[in-house]
């Protein structure tokens, strides 16, 4: 409908006798207009909805070629918005049209500022990429690495690589970091502002920081929150995860689970409980249990639950529940879920921004490494499919601080999947940032979830302005007890791999 209706504007100003030139710099994509209103496919009354159309490539905009946009908005509280916040729930590929709803109460953040959330393309409401539902990771057990099982596992992956491109065909090639950042710059146009603010959380750092490096001169205040090491490539980032996730299992989930032995009965050292989860996973492997949708629990699955129970503390009561079931033999039926939109965006944005180096052998090596060192991740290779991937020719500008105004990282010190350790090799190379440390946490998205010291910092940066003149720290919040949990059913972020 927009671009009829463009092509009969264009028929007006003719009829018009107005000149050739004015028709020529007729821009249907800077020149519509979005108009919000209810979210129909969204259980969430405080937020508005809308969509917008970009090209489906930048590189050739006008080619006829388009895509839709899906976005939110939680409207500022004065009803009068004197900047925009765009937000970023991570992913790559997550969703994000409800993450602006996460604000409601932060009330200087919102009395001011029109909080946007969006879907990024290849996602969500907005047109999609697809790898035909299939899903390499829970089709075999990485930790058995016999030849048989490490040929049918990077087979799989493989056959994960040439379902993605045959599915999402020429628009898959352009589900990338690149094309991303210029959706997002004619949002801030369309949005009417000159600058906008930034709010992303792990995958939506990456996102972030490609941003600033792409439009230097849009940037107003930027918060990135749970930093992937957005200087390096996806292959160096998704590498670390084995030493995130087996950190925060070892030094939080263990102990606390044995803390609360008389809840969840499943040993009170964490040895104890490491052990019982050893135990269940192996008897999961040879007698898995059917799950509603056709699928099976086994050690893979169970695995795959812990590790999202990691990104936060308020999801550990949920999981000890789940072991402690499984370990007893009453637990009937799971139903765990991966929307193929999000997982089918996650491997385009990864294989096709970044190189990949290696190939089976290098495959086989890095895993029993990784393995041997951290269990509970560490033979995951989300990124394996990126080996097979056939990489449309792209080369990202490199992320370095320079001309960018000063922007703020949160970290906390136990991330799972986002580990500080690569947070602070970003920080260093991105020039003038400033990194809110949090000590003794390991949540996984810090601003928002409750920490008044961070929320604090945050809101002084973006709605007063106030650049911190150095480096801070912030002290983490207590693990609850697991009452406090299972009634607080805090939000996380916890949907995906960053």
């Amino acid at each position: 409908m927009r671009r009829l209706a463009v092509t009969v504007s264009a028929a007006l100003l003719t009829a018009a006798g107005l000149p050739a030139v004015a028709q020529a710099q007729a821009d249907p994509f800077r020149d519509q207009a979005i108009t919000w209103g209810a979210c129909t496919d969204l259980d969430v009354p405080v937020l508005e909805c809308a969509t917008y159309t970009a090209p489906r490539d930048w590189r050739a905009p006008g080619n006829g070629k388009t895509i839709t946009i899906a976005i939110s908005r939680l409207k500022a509280r004065s009803g009068q918005a004197k900047a925009s916040v765009l937000t970023n729930p991570g992913g790559p590929g997550g969703p994000g049209r409800t993450l602006p709803a996460l604000y409601v109460d932060r009330a200087k953040l919102v009395q001011d500022h029109d909080i946007i959330g969006i879907d990024p393309r290849g996602t969500g409401a907005s047109t999609n990429v697809t790898c035909g539902g299939f899903d390499f990771l829970a089709l075999t057990d990485p930790r058995d690495r016999s030849r048989e099982n490490v040929d049918l596992l990077y087979d799989a992956a493989e056959l994960q690589a040439t379902a993605c491109q045959a599915k999402s065909g020429e628009f898959g090639k352009v589900v990338n970091t690149e094309q991303t950042v210029k959706d997002l710059d004619l949002l801030r146009h369309l949005l009417g502002r000159d600058k906008i603010s930034w709010i992303g959380y792990s995958g939506g750092t990456w996102m972030g920081a490609y941003y600033a490096t792409y439009f230097p001169n849009r940037v107003d205040k930027f918060v990135l929150d749970s930093n992937t090491e957005f200087t390096t490539t996806f292959q160096e980032i998704f590498d670390e995860f084995g030493r995130g996730f087996q950190r925060r299992f070892e030094v939080d989930f263990l102990p606390w689970v044995a803390k609360y032995d008389s809840r969840f009965h499943l040993g009170t050292t964490a040895e104890e409980v490491r052990a019982v989860y050893e135990k269940t996973r192996a008897r999961l492997a040879a007698n898995p249990i059917p799950l509603p949708d056709g699928r099976m629990l086994d050690g893979v699955l169970l695995d795959l639950v812990l590790v999202q129970a990691q990104y936060s503390k308020w999801a550990f009561a949920d999981a000890a529940s789940l072991l402690s079931q499984l370990n007893q033999q009453t637990l009937a039926a799971v139903d765990v879920r991966y929307p193929d939109a999000a997982n089918a965006t996650l491997f385009a944005i990864t294989c096709n921004d970044t190189r990949f180096r290696g190939g089976r052998e290098f495959l086989d090596r890095e895993a029993r490494e990784l393995g041997a060192k951290y269990p509970l991740a560490g033979y995951y290779q989300i990124l394996a499919p990126c080996a097979f991937w056939n990489r449309p020719p792209l080369q990202l500008r490199t992320p370095t601080g320079k001309g960018v105004p000063p922007i703020l990282m949160v970290q906390s010190v136990r991330d799972p999947a986002t580990p500080v350790e690569g947070a602070q090799r970003a920080h260093d190379r991105f020039a003038g940032s400033r990194m809110i440390t949090v000590v003794d946490e390991g949540d996984h998205g810090i601003y928002g979830f409750g920490n008044a010291c961070v929320n604090d910092l945050v809101e002084s940066f973006i709605v007063d302005g106030k650049v911190p003149p150095r480096d801070t720290t912030c002290p983490g919040e207590p693990l609850p007890d697991p009452t406090a949990m299972l009634a607080a059913k805090k939000p996380s972020l916890a949907h995906g791999w960053l």
